[in-house]
Protein backbone atom coordinates (compact mmCIF):
# COMPACT_ATOMS: atom_id res chain seq x y z
CA UNK A 1 0.00 0.00 0.00
CA UNK A 2 0.78 3.35 0.04
CA UNK A 3 2.77 5.40 2.45
CA UNK A 4 -0.34 7.94 2.90
CA UNK A 5 -2.91 5.16 4.08
CA UNK A 6 -0.66 3.67 7.06
CA UNK A 7 -0.31 7.05 7.66
CA UNK A 8 -3.52 8.76 7.81
CA UNK A 9 -4.44 6.14 10.17
CA UNK A 10 -2.01 7.00 12.45
CA UNK A 11 -2.91 10.55 12.28
CA UNK A 12 -6.45 9.83 13.29
CA UNK A 13 -5.73 7.65 16.22
CA UNK A 14 -2.67 10.54 17.53
CA UNK A 15 -3.61 13.30 15.66
CA UNK A 16 -0.38 15.57 15.01
CA UNK A 17 -2.39 18.81 16.51
CA UNK A 18 -1.81 17.22 19.49
CA UNK A 19 1.49 17.14 19.54
CA UNK A 20 4.00 19.45 21.93
CA UNK A 21 5.19 22.59 20.23
CA UNK A 22 8.77 21.22 20.79
CA UNK A 23 8.21 18.19 18.58
CA UNK A 24 8.45 16.81 15.13
CA UNK A 25 6.09 13.85 14.85
CA UNK A 26 4.82 13.02 11.52
CA UNK A 27 6.91 11.72 8.29
CA UNK A 28 10.21 12.93 8.50
CA UNK A 29 12.12 11.38 5.36
CA UNK A 30 9.83 9.97 2.18
CA UNK A 31 7.18 11.23 0.38
CA UNK A 32 3.17 10.15 1.03
CA UNK A 33 2.60 8.41 -2.33
CA UNK A 34 5.74 5.91 -2.20
CA UNK A 35 4.64 2.30 -2.47
CA UNK A 36 5.78 0.51 1.25
CA UNK A 37 6.64 -2.96 1.78
CA UNK A 38 6.81 -3.38 5.57
CA UNK A 39 7.54 -1.47 8.47
CA UNK A 40 10.16 -1.61 11.19
CA UNK A 41 8.92 0.04 14.77
CA UNK A 42 11.26 1.14 17.21
CA UNK A 43 11.04 3.70 20.40
CA UNK A 44 13.94 5.20 18.88
CA UNK A 45 15.63 5.02 14.84
CA UNK A 46 18.91 4.49 15.45
CA UNK A 47 21.67 3.76 12.86
CA UNK A 48 21.14 0.09 13.79
CA UNK A 49 17.41 0.09 13.32
CA UNK A 50 17.91 1.56 10.05
CA UNK A 51 20.56 -1.22 9.01
CA UNK A 52 17.91 -3.79 10.40
CA UNK A 53 15.54 -2.31 7.70
CA UNK A 54 17.39 -2.43 5.36
CA UNK A 55 18.23 -5.99 5.39
CA UNK A 56 14.70 -6.76 6.45
CA UNK A 57 14.08 -5.21 3.12
CA UNK A 58 11.21 -2.82 4.82
CA UNK A 59 10.85 0.61 3.52
CA UNK A 60 9.64 2.12 6.65
CA UNK A 61 10.43 2.67 10.22
CA UNK A 62 8.09 3.83 12.74
CA UNK A 63 9.49 5.10 16.08
CA UNK A 64 8.29 7.00 18.90
CA UNK A 65 10.79 9.43 19.37
CA UNK A 66 11.73 11.74 16.06
CA UNK A 67 15.38 11.12 14.78
CA UNK A 68 15.47 14.88 14.14
CA UNK A 69 13.94 17.39 16.18
CA UNK A 70 15.64 20.52 15.27
CA UNK A 71 16.15 21.72 12.08
CA UNK A 72 19.42 20.43 10.58
CA UNK A 73 22.02 23.25 8.66
CA UNK A 74 24.56 20.47 7.24
CA UNK A 75 24.50 17.02 5.48
CA UNK A 76 28.07 15.71 6.56
CA UNK A 77 27.72 12.48 8.57
CA UNK A 78 29.10 14.40 11.67
CA UNK A 79 26.44 12.99 13.93
CA UNK A 80 24.59 9.94 14.08
CA UNK A 81 21.16 12.39 13.41
CA UNK A 82 23.02 13.11 10.31
CA UNK A 83 24.20 9.81 8.92
CA UNK A 84 20.72 8.66 9.38
CA UNK A 85 18.79 10.59 7.01
CA UNK A 86 21.24 10.49 4.78
CA UNK A 87 21.50 6.53 4.62
CA UNK A 88 17.55 6.44 5.07
CA UNK A 89 17.37 8.96 1.66
CA UNK A 90 19.91 7.09 -0.04
CA UNK A 91 18.22 3.99 0.54
CA UNK A 92 14.67 5.49 -0.09
CA UNK A 93 13.32 4.21 3.32
CA UNK A 94 10.77 6.74 5.06
CA UNK A 95 10.78 7.30 8.97
CA UNK A 96 7.39 8.36 10.62
CA UNK A 97 7.54 9.25 14.43
CA UNK A 98 4.48 9.04 16.56
CA UNK A 99 5.70 10.94 19.22
CA UNK A 100 3.64 13.03 22.27
CA UNK A 101 0.79 13.04 20.00
CA UNK A 102 0.63 8.97 20.84
CA UNK A 103 1.46 10.35 24.53
CA UNK A 104 -1.72 12.56 25.02
CA UNK A 105 -4.56 10.23 24.04
CA UNK A 106 -6.64 7.65 26.07
CA UNK A 107 -5.58 4.83 24.19
CA UNK A 108 -1.95 5.62 23.91
CA UNK A 109 1.79 5.24 25.63
CA UNK A 110 0.41 5.84 28.88
CA UNK A 111 -2.67 3.49 28.86
CA UNK A 112 -0.89 0.89 28.13
CA UNK A 113 1.71 1.28 31.12
CA UNK A 114 -0.92 1.15 32.94
CA UNK A 115 -2.28 -1.86 31.35
CA UNK A 116 1.33 -3.76 32.22
CA UNK A 117 1.31 -2.48 36.00
CA UNK A 118 -2.75 -3.58 35.96
CA UNK A 119 -3.86 0.10 36.74
CA UNK A 120 -7.41 0.06 36.20
CA UNK A 121 -9.56 2.52 34.96
CA UNK A 122 -7.25 5.10 34.18
CA UNK A 123 -7.93 8.51 33.40
CA UNK A 124 -5.86 11.57 31.73
CA UNK A 125 -3.90 13.02 34.49
CA UNK A 126 -3.44 16.65 33.52
CA UNK A 127 -6.41 16.97 30.29
CA UNK A 128 -5.16 19.67 27.66
CA UNK A 129 -7.05 22.96 27.04
CA UNK A 130 -7.56 24.62 23.74
CA UNK A 131 -8.55 21.44 21.56
CA UNK A 132 -12.02 21.88 21.56
CA UNK A 133 -14.16 24.02 19.72
CA UNK A 134 -17.78 24.59 19.61
CA UNK A 135 -20.03 25.00 16.04
CA UNK A 136 -23.57 26.43 15.79
CA UNK A 137 -25.27 26.62 12.69
CA UNK A 138 -28.99 27.20 11.40
CA UNK A 139 -31.10 25.14 9.37
CA UNK A 140 -35.11 24.77 8.26
CA UNK A 141 -36.91 22.24 11.31
CA UNK A 142 -37.99 19.74 9.03
CA UNK A 143 -33.82 19.37 8.19
CA UNK A 144 -32.52 19.81 11.81
CA UNK A 145 -32.49 16.08 12.53
CA UNK A 146 -30.81 14.85 9.11
CA UNK A 147 -28.08 17.62 9.95
CA UNK A 148 -27.15 16.49 13.27
CA UNK A 149 -26.98 12.76 12.41
CA UNK A 150 -24.29 14.26 9.26
CA UNK A 151 -22.40 16.08 12.27
CA UNK A 152 -22.66 13.34 14.87
CA UNK A 153 -20.90 10.26 12.20
CA UNK A 154 -18.24 12.87 11.38
CA UNK A 155 -17.05 12.76 15.09
CA UNK A 156 -19.07 15.89 16.75
CA UNK A 157 -20.79 16.02 19.74
CA UNK A 158 -18.99 13.65 22.07
CA UNK A 159 -18.72 15.07 25.76
CA UNK A 160 -16.88 12.19 27.95
CA UNK A 161 -18.68 8.76 27.51
CA UNK A 162 -21.16 10.35 25.95
CA UNK A 163 -21.93 10.93 22.69
CA UNK A 164 -24.16 12.70 20.04
CA UNK A 165 -24.69 15.44 22.33
CA UNK A 166 -26.11 18.73 20.76
CA UNK A 167 -28.52 21.93 21.86
CA UNK A 168 -30.73 23.01 19.81
CA UNK A 169 -33.54 25.83 19.95
CA UNK A 170 -35.97 27.24 17.30
CA UNK A 171 -36.27 30.75 16.27
CA UNK A 172 -36.97 32.67 12.71
CA UNK A 173 -34.61 33.14 9.85
CA UNK A 174 -34.52 36.00 7.62
CA UNK A 175 -32.83 36.19 4.23
CA UNK A 176 -33.01 38.03 0.67
CA UNK A 177 -31.82 36.32 -2.12
CA UNK A 178 -30.51 38.64 -4.66
CA UNK A 179 -29.99 37.75 -8.91
CA UNK A 180 -27.75 35.48 -9.52
CA UNK A 181 -28.61 32.88 -6.61
CA UNK A 182 -30.28 29.62 -6.49
CA UNK A 183 -31.99 29.56 -2.87
CA UNK A 184 -33.51 26.41 -1.84
CA UNK A 185 -36.81 28.56 -0.55
CA UNK A 186 -37.63 32.24 -0.85
CA UNK A 187 -38.51 34.33 -3.98
CA UNK A 188 -35.50 35.89 -5.72
CA UNK A 189 -35.41 39.67 -4.40
CA UNK A 190 -38.18 39.07 -1.53
CA UNK A 191 -37.28 38.84 2.07
CA UNK A 192 -38.15 35.45 3.47
CA UNK A 193 -38.76 34.17 6.80
CA UNK A 194 -38.16 30.66 8.12
CA UNK A 195 -38.97 28.89 11.25
CA UNK A 196 -35.15 27.25 11.83
CA UNK A 197 -33.31 25.26 14.32
CA UNK A 198 -30.33 26.42 15.68
CA UNK A 199 -27.87 23.60 16.63
CA UNK A 200 -25.13 23.60 18.81
CA UNK A 201 -21.92 20.78 18.96
CA UNK A 202 -19.09 20.70 20.57
CA UNK A 203 -15.94 18.62 18.80
CA UNK A 204 -11.96 18.13 18.66
CA UNK A 205 -10.43 20.62 16.44
CA UNK A 206 -8.59 18.15 14.32
CA UNK A 207 -11.87 17.03 13.04
CA UNK A 208 -13.15 20.46 11.89
CA UNK A 209 -12.55 19.83 8.04
CA UNK A 210 -14.40 16.58 8.14
CA UNK A 211 -17.17 18.05 10.25
CA UNK A 212 -17.60 21.38 8.10
CA UNK A 213 -17.46 18.95 4.55
CA UNK A 214 -20.32 16.90 6.53
CA UNK A 215 -22.33 20.02 6.99
CA UNK A 216 -22.06 21.23 4.08
CA UNK A 217 -23.62 18.10 2.42
CA UNK A 218 -26.25 17.41 4.69
CA UNK A 219 -27.73 21.00 4.76
CA UNK A 220 -30.28 22.12 1.93
CA UNK A 221 -28.86 26.06 1.89
CA UNK A 222 -26.64 26.99 -1.15
CA UNK A 223 -24.91 29.20 0.98
CA UNK A 224 -24.31 27.58 4.91
CA UNK A 225 -24.77 30.04 7.86
CA UNK A 226 -22.58 28.75 11.14
CA UNK A 227 -20.40 30.27 13.47
CA UNK A 228 -17.10 28.62 14.84
CA UNK A 229 -15.90 29.15 18.89
CA UNK A 230 -12.96 28.29 20.72
CA UNK A 231 -12.76 26.51 24.25
CA UNK A 232 -10.89 26.92 26.78
CA UNK A 233 -12.27 23.99 28.65
CA UNK A 234 -10.05 21.14 29.60
CA UNK A 235 -10.90 17.57 26.66
CA UNK A 236 -10.47 15.00 29.29
CA UNK A 237 -9.50 12.36 26.61
CA UNK A 238 -6.45 14.42 25.56
CA UNK A 239 -3.61 15.42 27.91
CA UNK A 240 -0.14 14.20 30.00
CA UNK A 241 -0.29 11.40 32.33
CA UNK A 242 -2.74 9.14 33.35
CA UNK A 243 -4.21 7.99 37.07
CA UNK A 244 -6.02 5.08 38.06
CA UNK A 245 -6.33 2.33 40.82
CA UNK A 246 -4.38 -0.59 41.68
CA UNK A 247 -6.65 -3.82 42.42
CA UNK A 248 -5.92 -3.71 46.15
CA UNK A 249 -4.06 -2.20 48.46
CA UNK A 250 -0.11 -2.58 48.06
CA UNK A 251 2.75 -2.91 50.30
CA UNK A 252 5.17 0.21 49.13
CA UNK A 253 8.18 -2.21 48.29
CA UNK A 254 6.14 -4.67 47.06
CA UNK A 255 4.74 -2.91 44.28
CA UNK A 256 7.93 -1.25 43.37
CA UNK A 257 9.29 -4.55 43.37
CA UNK A 258 6.24 -5.30 40.92
CA UNK A 259 7.14 -2.41 38.87
CA UNK A 260 10.65 -3.00 38.56
CA UNK A 261 9.52 -6.38 37.43
CA UNK A 262 6.94 -5.13 34.66
CA UNK A 263 8.72 -2.73 32.94
CA UNK A 264 12.29 -4.59 33.26
CA UNK A 265 13.86 -1.73 35.47
CA UNK A 266 17.39 -2.29 35.97
CA UNK A 267 16.71 -0.18 39.05
CA UNK A 268 14.38 2.14 40.26
CA UNK A 269 14.97 5.79 41.59
CA UNK A 270 12.18 6.79 44.46
CA UNK A 271 11.55 8.68 47.50
CA UNK A 272 11.60 8.20 50.73
CA UNK A 273 9.34 5.00 51.61
CA UNK A 274 6.26 6.42 53.55
CA UNK A 275 5.34 3.10 55.56
CA UNK A 276 1.90 3.73 53.62
CA UNK A 277 -0.11 1.43 51.22
CA UNK A 278 -0.45 2.11 47.66
CA UNK A 279 -3.62 1.88 46.02
CA UNK A 280 -3.90 5.47 43.61
CA UNK A 281 -1.29 5.76 40.92
CA UNK A 282 -0.47 8.15 38.53
CA UNK A 283 1.92 7.37 35.31
CA UNK A 284 3.65 9.27 33.06
CA UNK A 285 5.89 7.66 29.88
CA UNK A 286 8.92 9.55 29.56
CA UNK A 287 10.05 12.96 30.82
CA UNK A 288 7.24 13.47 33.51
CA UNK A 289 8.69 15.47 36.54
CA UNK A 290 6.39 18.23 35.42
CA UNK A 291 3.18 16.18 36.28
CA UNK A 292 4.26 15.93 39.90
CA UNK A 293 1.91 18.64 41.53
CA UNK A 294 -0.72 17.32 39.23
CA UNK A 295 -0.19 14.03 40.59
CA UNK A 296 -0.11 15.40 44.36
CA UNK A 297 -3.28 17.32 44.13
CA UNK A 298 -5.12 13.94 42.28
CA UNK A 299 -4.14 11.96 45.37
CA UNK A 300 -1.59 9.65 43.66
CA UNK A 301 -0.19 7.82 46.58
CA UNK A 302 3.23 7.17 43.57
CA UNK A 303 3.79 8.58 40.62
CA UNK A 304 5.99 6.30 37.92
CA UNK A 305 8.01 8.15 35.44
CA UNK A 306 10.96 9.54 34.16
CA UNK A 307 13.82 11.51 34.08
CA UNK A 308 14.12 13.44 37.81
CA UNK A 309 16.64 15.78 38.49
CA UNK A 310 18.28 15.40 41.73
CA UNK A 311 16.24 18.91 43.51
CA UNK A 312 12.96 17.86 41.62
CA UNK A 313 13.02 14.59 43.96
CA UNK A 314 12.77 17.31 47.31
CA UNK A 315 9.24 18.37 45.62
CA UNK A 316 7.63 15.36 46.86
CA UNK A 317 7.97 16.73 50.21
CA UNK A 318 6.63 12.43 51.12
CA UNK A 319 3.19 13.22 49.81
CA UNK A 320 3.57 10.58 47.67
CA UNK A 321 6.56 8.34 46.17
CA UNK A 322 8.32 9.43 43.13
CA UNK A 323 9.29 6.06 41.02
CA UNK A 324 11.66 7.17 38.44
CA UNK A 325 12.23 3.65 36.26
CA UNK A 326 14.04 5.08 33.45
CA UNK A 327 13.05 6.49 30.41
CA UNK A 328 13.44 3.74 27.90
CA UNK A 329 11.89 1.37 30.44
CA UNK A 330 8.65 3.71 30.78
CA UNK A 331 8.27 4.01 26.84
CA UNK A 332 9.53 0.47 25.73
CA UNK A 333 6.09 -0.82 25.34
CA UNK A 334 5.01 2.02 22.59
CA UNK A 335 6.33 -0.39 20.09
CA UNK A 336 4.12 -3.03 21.31
CA UNK A 337 0.84 -1.32 21.47
CA UNK A 338 2.39 0.57 17.60
CA UNK A 339 1.93 -3.36 16.58
CA UNK A 340 -1.17 -4.47 17.67
CA UNK A 341 -3.10 -0.89 16.29
CA UNK A 342 -1.64 -1.39 13.09
CA UNK A 343 -2.26 -5.33 12.77
CA UNK A 344 -5.66 -4.38 13.92
CA UNK A 345 -6.00 -2.16 10.89
CA UNK A 346 -3.70 -3.74 8.00
CA UNK A 347 -3.71 -7.21 8.84
CA UNK A 348 -1.89 -8.18 5.94
CA UNK A 349 0.86 -5.67 5.87
CA UNK A 350 4.56 -6.72 7.45
CA UNK A 351 5.20 -5.20 10.23
CA UNK A 352 8.10 -6.37 12.25
CA UNK A 353 9.82 -5.15 16.08
CA UNK A 354 13.06 -4.09 15.92
CA UNK A 355 15.46 -6.41 17.51
CA UNK A 356 17.86 -3.59 18.42
CA UNK A 357 17.76 -2.32 22.23
CA UNK A 358 17.79 1.27 21.17
CA UNK A 359 18.33 1.94 25.29
CA UNK A 360 21.41 4.58 25.19
CA UNK A 361 21.65 4.58 28.92
CA UNK A 362 23.88 1.36 30.71
CA UNK A 363 23.94 0.33 34.61
CA UNK A 364 26.27 -1.12 36.63
CA UNK A 365 24.91 -2.85 39.29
Amino acid sequence: MKLKELSSFLEEIAPLSYQEDYDNSGLIVGHAEMEISGALISLDCTESVLNEAIELGFNLIISHHPIVFKGLKKFNGSTYVERVVMKAIKHDIAIYAIHTNLDHVIHGVNKKICDKLGIQNPVILSPKSGVLKQLVTFCPVEHAENIRRALFEAGAGSIGKYSECSFNSEGVGTFKAAEGADPFIGEIGKQHQELETRIEVIYPTNLESKILSSLHIAHPYEVVAYSIYPLNNAYQEIGSGMIGDLDREWDELEFLKLIKEKLGSKLIRHTNIRSKKIRKVAVCGGSGSFLLKNAINAGADLFITADFKYHEFFDSEGKLIIADVGHFESEQFTQELLLELISEKFSNFALRLTLQNTNPINYLI
